[in-house]
């Protein structure tokens, strides 16, 4: 019997939902759903110190209004310290990880004499390994803070190969040198794990098949490689997506415009033209067909047609999209969508309220442009 297929999206609650975020979500569901597999959300939020407010709120109305349903219940990282934290006791008893007392100072200080070395990639030491049981003790005992620390040179120790490879379901083979990976903390000194533990435990925990997420995360992989192994857990499948790229080919950010899902949504784009755009962006469906519906997404999406160079975001071809899907409303539905733009219009330009004209009447001025419109947002000016 196959396995079901699970994905996951673990945004961080740092700001409002990206574009470029929605992408990965939207992978990911697609991925699940055309396989009648599980797609799971995953709030990140084990660094307290980028927590903003507001941001979950912005990622859970970002996925409802692309019509992105998750399985299950939220699964919040914050209130699973306690998991961590026996599972970095374990690979302390196993000797997979080890206490590390030194200060910001001393570290600062360790990557001072590092740079003026020559070195131009600075890293943990080790000389917190050293340390004795006893002193390791006595120190604990003395509630001295601390941090936790995978010990990559007891992987290092095995007889394995001197690289970790792995195969990326969209960038094929790939390996990293096991001398360039550093000892990374697991259990911060506050008792919230890092990046990489609290994942690596998550998805095991949730049965997560395919990590599909951005390439920013692809130096982490060999790290979490090495916790799978540590552990003795399943390895999943990875896929990391390319960059969404402004026309200027850098990374797509608030100097090139939009970026944020609610940002578009305020600005007059419907969900279904956002969805459409965004799937072509990285994904090419293999014919010369443009227009897909989120069901019809469903059915055709799969990994081996994501492309890994950059995708290009195109404010033109959004915006052909989202007039098209316009033409497609019933007059009904797109006078109540346009009724929040021409009430704020209204009011902002002659002091008009919007319950000064009949429902009907609107209807008529809105058809007479629904041809024209390419957002939502244009129905004031072009009245």
């Amino acid at each position: 019997m196959s396995t079901q297929i699970k994905t996951r999206f673990a945004p961080s609650p740092t700001g409002d939902l990206h574009i470029g975020s929605l992408r990965t979500a939207l992978f990911a569901y697609l991925f699940a759903r055309h396989n009648q597999g599980k797609f799971f959300l995953r709030i990140e939020d084990t660094d307290q110190s980028r927590y903003k407010e507001g941001s979950i709120d912005s990622i859970v109305e970002g996925l409802k209004w692309a019509g992105l349903k998750y399985d299950d219940e939220i699964i919040y990282q914050s209130k699973r310290t306690a998991i961590y934290k026996r599972y970095a006791d374990e690979l302390v008893k196993a000797g997979h990880a080890y206490y590390c007392f030194c200060s910001t100072e001393e570290l600062s200080q360790m990557r001072t004499a590092q740079t003026a070395d020559g070195q131009t990639v600075t890293r943990y030491d080790r000389r917190c390994l050293k340390l004795s049981k006893e002193e390791v003790e006595e120190r604990l005992k003395n509630n001295e803070p601390h941090v936790i620390r995978l010990n990559v040179g007891m992987y290092c120790n095995t007889p394995l190969p001197d690289k970790i490879k792995f195969h990326d379901l969209i960038r094929g083979e790939i390996s990293f040198d096991l001398k360039d990976i550093d000892d990374q903390i697991l259990l911060k000194s506050d008792g919230f794990p890092t990046y990489h533990l609290a994942n690596v435990v998550d998805d095991h925990e949730m049965g997560i098949t395919h990590v599909i997420r951005a390439e920013e995360w692809l130096p982490s992989t060999p790290k979490h490689i090495i916790l799978y192994n540590m552990f003795g857990w399943k390895i999943p499948e990875f896929a990391h997506l390319s960059m969404i790229l402004a026309p200027d080919k850098l990374k797509l950010s608030k100097r090139h415009g939009a970026t944020s899902v609610l940002e578009f949504k305020n600005l007059g784009y419907l969900p279904e033209a956002v969805v459409n755009y965004i799937a072509l962006l990285g994904w090419n469906p293999g014919t010369e067909q443009e227009l897909f519906s989120l069901k019809e997404l469903e059915q055709v999406f799969d990994l081996d047609k994501v492309h890994k160079a950059g995708a290009i975001f195109d404010l033109e071809k959004l915006n052909w999209l989202n007039g098209h899907y316009i033409r497609l409303k019933n007059l009904e539905e797109l006078t109540h969508l346009c009724m929040p733009y021409l009430e704020s219009y209204l009011a902002e330009n002659y002091e008009l309220r919007i319950t000064n004209y009949e429902f009907n009447f609107i209807k008529l001025v809105i058809s007479l442009e629904q041809e024209r419109l390419k957002k939502l947002s244009e129905i004031g000016e072009r009245t």
